[in-house]
């Protein structure tokens, strides 16, 4: 295990050194509340990221060692700096019409306008993630080729759904049609963006994917070439399903704490312990001794996409979301051991 999470153990005792020292540099005497906030925001990104840990380690058993140990390095620190610094700065300076130095300069030094801001710009955000999250979830059960099932009469009649072409962008347009009906009248227009640019990504990272897999398996001259591209795009892919899974994981943050500093070094050490546990649940081949666990973390893609839509309207609490993925994950655990034992 400590081969594992050794980075991680380092990561969180600087991590909780840096969140004292902030504490103290700021309002003298407030360097351990730092440290505890920090390290109560990092329990709960570990907690709420199990399902993701798994839809990772599904994606990265594809992909080589190198693009592996690239997911450690240059994955974190895109996904702390990037989706849980730069990100949240960027949406408020496009929505409030802000200069991202006036964004930055408001996260440090007047935290409640900034939270203030980042609020209003909650629906689109979410709506981004929910809708490549959903397009995830039905791709994945409207599968024609798929022959696994773990709930069979949900999970069959899903499939028979794949008769219908171009079924997930029309369901998930229909989500995103529910979501702008009830929303606010001023931020429909922004969330019919929003949930249209979570579409369109997801369409062209899958379909950039497999075409590349086409490609490799029809030209294998080309093999070395399009493993690399391979490598490339799986690692983009993996990145913005990591990036749709913090979306609310971020914006509940700001219920404990409104410092960023805090925020991101609570959750660079709870994203860092996530990338641990998805390296040794592949390498540890973990998926394929528990048949259904990629079943259970799909359907927990699937709640939390549409928490995500409800949540444009009504607040979701954050152990809500988390407890409902743990259901899903436990269950097809629970159901995965039984299987194993009829079948030896």
């Amino acid at each position: 295990m400590l081969q594992y999470f050794k980075g991680s153990y380092i990561v969180t005792i600087l991590g909780l050194i840096s969140a004292y020292l902030w504490g103290e540099h700021i309002n003298a005497g407030t360097g351990f509340q730092c440290v505890f906030i920090a390290f109560v925001l990092a329990i709960l990104e570990v907690s709420l990221s199990f399902d993701n840990a798994v839809v990772n380690a599904m994606k990265l058993e594809g992909m080589s060692k190198k693009w592996r140990h690239r997911f450690i390095t240059w994955g974190i620190l895109i996904a702390v700096f990037g989706m849980r610094f730069f990100f949240p700065l960027a949406v408020v300076s496009i929505f409030a019409k802000l200069h991202i130095s006036n964004v930055l300069n408001m996260a440090l030094n007047d935290v409640h306008q900034y939270a203030h801001y980042l609020e209003l710009t909650h629906a689109p955000i979410v709506t981004f993630g929910g809708a490549f999250l959903l397009m995830l979830f039905i791709d994945y059960f409207t599968n024609p080729k798929k022959e696994i099932f773990w709930l069979k009469p949900i999970e069959k009649m899903l499939v028979k759904l794949s008769k219908i072409k171009g079924i997930a962008p029309i369901l998930t347009i229909i989500a995103i049609s529910a979501v702008t009906y009830f929303a606010e009248p001023s931020i429909r227009l922004n969330i019919i963006k929003s949930g249209a640019y979570g579409i369109i990504t997801y369409l062209a990272i899958d379909g950039l994917s497999e075409w590349l897999e086409r490609r490799q398996e029809a030209r294998a001259k080309l093999c070395a070439d399009t493993v690399k591209c391979s490598g490339i795009v799986g690692f983009l892919y993996l990145e913005l399903i990591d990036a749709s899974f913090s979306l609310d994981g971020v914006l509940g943050a700001f219920a404990l704490s409104k410092d960023i500093i805090i925020i991101t070094i609570g959750l660079f050490i709870g994203a860092m312990f996530v990338r641990s546990l998805t390296i040794m649940l592949v390498e540890k081949k973990t998926l394929k001794q528990f048949l259904y666990l990629e079943h259970g973390a799909h359907w927990a893609i699937g709640t939390l996409a549409i928490l995500m839509f409800v949540s444009t309207k009504i607040e979701v609490p954050e152990v809500v979301t988390g407890l409902l993925g743990l259901i899903f994950i436990t269950s097809s655990l629970i159901s995965s051991v039984i299987h194993n034992k009829k079948e030896s």
